[in-house]
């Protein structure tokens, strides 16, 4: 007969009291907000960041001021003389300035215009070839009143220099509303350059 205190290996053993364990402490705690932080704890105060964006903005605008496309030279429209073109409603004007290169490099004249601005809008004409003056002259002596030398496309006028040129325009306007005209310009564009010389009276 089988002894009854005999462990019997079929039975499972009771589990081990635990009344004498000490109780496990918690672990420590990770806060993710913490760890990787807000907007409000990593960025600085939202005066500090507009003060450095208006900072900023205030400096390129000071850079592009500095930078910008000047024109290279300066001048005076100093003498006008019109004379009407008969039947055709048109006015030829002799242009008289006064042309001073300001910049650090040689002044290559491209093209040359005339504008005026009347009541009705602007008028704009291309100079005419300086080899007609003598013919225009011929027939409207009293367009050479105060004429100079003719500037011409081509020509250079050196750093500093200064020259008093004519060029002679039409525009297809009366010598009526001409007189009548609110201002006169002499426009030289130069070669390689975005903006050109204006000369208004």
């Amino acid at each position: 007969m089988p002894d009854p205190t005999s462990a019997d290996p079929s039975r499972p053993s009771p589990p081990a009291s635990t009344t004498n364990q000490p109780a496990a402490e918690p672990g420590p705690t990770i806060n993710i907000g913490e760890e990787y932080g807000t907007a409000k704890k990593n960025l600085p105060p939202a005066r500090i960041v507009l003060a450095a964006v208006v900072g900023v903005l205030v400096l390129v605008l000071i850079v592009s001021f500095l930078k910008r496309a000047k024109p290279q030279a300066a001048g005076s429209l100093d003498h006008i003389a019109a004379v009407e073109i008969p039947g055709q409603g048109s006015t030829m004007v002799a242009l008289t300035f006064t042309l001073t290169n300001t910049s650090e490099k040689i002044l290559y004249v491209h093209t040359l215009e005339g504008k005026i601005r009347t009541a009705t809008g602007d008028s704009t004409a291309e100079a005419v070839s300086a080899i007609d003056f003598d013919r225009y002259f011929q027939a409207f002596p009293s367009l050479k009143d105060g004429v100079q030398l003719a500037l011409t496309p081509e020509t250079k006028i050196h750093p500093g220099e200064r020259v008093t040129r004519t060029i002679i325009v039409a525009f297809p306007v009366t010598l009526d509303a001409f007189n009548q005209r609110q201002t006169t310009s002499v426009i030289v564009w130069p070669y390689d350059q975005q903006v050109p010389v204006v000369m208004t009276k």
